[in-house]
């Protein structure tokens, strides 16, 4: 069976929301689709509430994740995808329910390599609170994100082609959307779809590292990010080198 989507999930500790979420991605899913979710070791429910999905839904892959954090959480959910198309997926928001065909259809029509669109920020309980994560507004720059990044892979999709390019993650990755992203802009274009496709949940267990982190340890981040694409922009280079004199 040729799979045509693959969505990308990496769980923690995520009873909370965790149904509410699978519930609005499979909702969009064709037969020929597929969820695939990896599972840090957690401490509440969430393997349980996955394994009750996965019976009534053979569309599931669950995989047990190698508790390495979100990074690699992410990429052992990503390895195990066979879709030509490829979207990331918190465990904690909402699809809203044109998310998957708008971002396909912008991908097939505008021949980008990867979309990215808006989200409407709200409370836990799906309350709108803040607007839009974006404004409407989104700079696909490699350097730009490299020094600030924007790129967000709840609000991501992207073609089979940019994750080949992507995997496997570098050592000391800071995110892996920010990764994908600037591959992305290099390697053809990025397009904005400039509306909320998803509900964006805010709430006490959403902050991140990033977040938390003092300025030195953001410029390690940036350092180890930009370390991480010259290298790959090198390699890059010489292979294309290499295909001509093929």
């Amino acid at each position: 069976m040729n799979i045509r989507v693959s969505v990308a999930m990496a769980v923690y500790n995520g009873e909370k929301y965790l149904a509410e979420q699978m519930a609005s991605i499979l909702e969009q899913l064709g037969p020929n689709d597929e969820l695939v979710l990896s599972v840090d070791p957690s401490s509440d429910r969430s393997w349980q509430i996955i394994r009750r999905f996965a019976d009534a839904d053979r569309r599931i892959l669950a995989l047990e994740g190698p508790g390495q954090g979100v990074v690699r959480n992410f990429e052992n959910a990503l390895t195990h995808t066979q879709g030509a198309y490829i979207f990331l997926s918190d465990q904690d928001d909402i699809w809203m329910k044109e998310k998957l065909t708008c971002c396909l259809d912008t991908l097939e029509k505008e021949g980008a390599i990867a979309v990215m669109h808006d989200a409407l920020l709200t409370d836990e309980s799906l309350r709108v609170r803040e607007g839009l994560l974006f404004g409407g507004v989104f700079c696909p720059g490699v350097l730009t994100n490299i020094v600030r990044n924007r790129y967000t892979g709840c609000c991501m999709a992207f073609k089979r082609e940019l994750l080949n390019a992507a995997l496997p993650f570098p050592r000391n990755l800071p995110m892996h959307d920010q990764w994908i992203g600037i591959l992305a802009r290099r390697l053809g274009s990025v397009a904005f779809i400039n509306k909320p496709l998803i509900c964006y949940r805010r709430h006490s267990g959403t902050a991140t590292g990033r977040e938390k982190a003092g300025w030195l340890q953001r410029i390690r981040w940036r350092v180890h990010i930009a370390s991480a694409y010259f290298k790959w922009r090198k390699r890059d280079v010489q292979n294309q080198r290499f295909d001509r004199r093929l």
